[in-house]
């Protein structure tokens, strides 16, 4: 994601959940072919090199977790709160994943019955 105009429409009609270290925000959109990401890491998230990091992390959170996605055709914003950089890359994924869970990005484990 590139454009202002996507990043706003995923704030004002998207969900999302707030956790220690990420804001996790999504809009589901049928007209689009994959997945569409955005990373959002500003000054407060620390310096050029901290926001390069944190981008790269969220890249690969991305990467590895979306092909589980329930609906792969979505709008997903990653947004660094501040002392997210203190973070450990497992603290991170913890963070990520469990609001992707509340957002319910990933397919529900089958019951048995």
């Amino acid at each position: 994601m590139t454009h202002h105009a996507d990043f706003a429409r995923v704030k004002n009609t998207g969900q999302a959940k707030a956790g220690r270290f990420i804001i996790l925000s999504t809009l589901p959109d049928p007209s689009l072919q994959t997945i569409r990401t955005g990373f959002i890491t500003t000054k407060r998230s620390g310096k050029a090199h901290d926001r390069s990091l944190l981008r790269r992390r969220f890249r690969s959170l991305v990467q590895s977790h979306a092909p589980q996605f329930t609906e792969i055709r979505r709008f997903l914003v990653t947004i660094a709160r501040p002392g997210a950089i203190t973070a450990t890359f497992a603290e991170l994924e913890e963070d990520w994943v469990r609001q992707a869970k509340r957002l319910g990005l990933f397919q529900r484990p089958e019951s048995i019955h």
